[in-house]
């Protein structure tokens, strides 16, 4: 196992910063995700780690040693890629047992490590197939065989599902976390998936335009996300934002939004109170789909028209039109409810957010 240090790590493509001043510690035994849209520095960042970018400025530690200068060859980490990076020409045995054979490791031991590794990933029974004859999974197996053999103690993955379909990727995602944890190396993983980083992440990292946005474990994003950008990022659906006002009236915090007026609970407005100082302020309001009701209403609750009904099994999503603002609501499928139809929406206003109109950051969240 590694331990793994960024220190104001940045990466400059001419002119453009791609990675700008990153801090991360990674700890021994940790899978760590981390996530972004496209562009935002995430493999750049990774690669770094593994030696195959030079480092603009900062510095990479792992083990407490500054490796910026030290050949990927000599880092002793093992990087599975996007498109698997595998010999056609050669067969599954070869494919796995490479990275021994460059090391020129003893044939008895070679013939061992890669029969215990195939037995592992459950890909024994091909090992004198030719990659060209594997389907998808089964290359994505291989790829993980050859990081694996070499007994590493520091996993990077970039990307390594994105060409399975939707089932396989579910599969392969249980697969990886199973390895993870029973050979307790720690894994620095890359994607742009925000739900492989929820499912997959001891702690994940969020980036965007080479910032890190946030870091922290799956729940604490999703509960209380740095900024407007997480909080719509994180989450399938994406929350619902909608603009409003605070108010603070006779010791009382006042929700204005398009579409109704709230009284906002003690410890919101508690909360709201310590962060800014309110009075007619505008912010960006936040709530998931699962924090809106549009059964049950209370006296007051809001009506809005509904739009549009997406039935998922389970749950169905159901859009509403509330003045010129669109809420999604979470509800159950046993409702009928129906397009065109008015209902009453309750809001949970206990789980809302509350985002600055100006810089998006989170009001009820201090730091990132």
């Amino acid at each position: 196992m590694a331990r793994v240090v960024c220190r104001n790590l940045c990466k400059r493509f001419g002119e453009g910063l791609a990675v700008d001043n990153v801090n991360l510690e990674v700890a021994e035994g940790e899978f760590l995700v981390i996530v972004g849209p496209s562009g935002c520095g995430k493999t750049t960042t990774l690669r770094m780690v593994a030696g195959l970018e030079s480092v603009s400025s900062g510095e990479i530690l792992i083990d407490d040693q500054v490796v910026n200068q030290v050949e990927p060859r000599h880092r002793d980490i093992a990087m599975v890629f996007q498109n698997y990076a595998l010999y056609p020409h050669k067969k599954v045995f070869d494919n796995i047992a490479y990275p021994l054979q460059l090391r020129r490791v003893a044939k008895s031991e070679i013939e061992k490590r890669v029969t215990e590794t195939s037995k592992l990933l459950g890909i024994e029974h091909l090992l004198q197939r030719r990659i060209r004859q594997l389907s998808g999974g089964e290359r994505q197996r291989v790829a993980l065989g050859r990081a694996i053999v070499r007994q590493p103690r520091l996993f990077l993955m970039d990307e390594p599902l994105s060409n399975l379909d939707a089932q396989l990727r579910i599969q392969m995602r249980r697969e990886i976390i199973r390895l993870q944890r029973q050979l307790d190396i720690t894994t620095i993983y890359v994607t742009h998936d925000q739900v492989e980083a929820m499912t997959m992440g001891d702690r994940i990292v969020i980036m965007r335009g080479g910032l890190v946005q946030q870091v922290g474990d799956p729940m604490t994003i999703y509960n209380h996300p740095a900024n407007q950008f997480v909080a719509r990022f994180i989450g399938s659906p994406p929350m619902n934002l909608f603009e409003g006002v605070l108010e603070n009236s006779n010791g009382e915090l006042q929700l204005r939004t398009g579409f109704a007026q709230y009284t906002l609970p003690v410890r919101a407005r508690d909360s709201l109170l310590r962060n800014k100082t309110l009075n007619a302020t505008k912010v960006i309001c936040g709530i998931r789909a699962e924090d809106v009701a549009v059964t049950g209403a209370q006296m007051g609750d809001p009506q809005g028209m509904i739009d549009l009904v997406e039935p998922l099994g389970s749950d169905v999503y159901v859009s509403v039109a509330m003045g010129s603002d669109m809420i999604l609501a979470r509800a159950n499928p046993d409702l009928m409810l129906q397009e065109g139809q008015k209902t009453p929406v309750t809001l949970n206003l206990g789980k809302m957010h509350f985002f600055d109109a100006d810089n998006g950051n989170n009001l009820l969240v201090s730091g990132r």
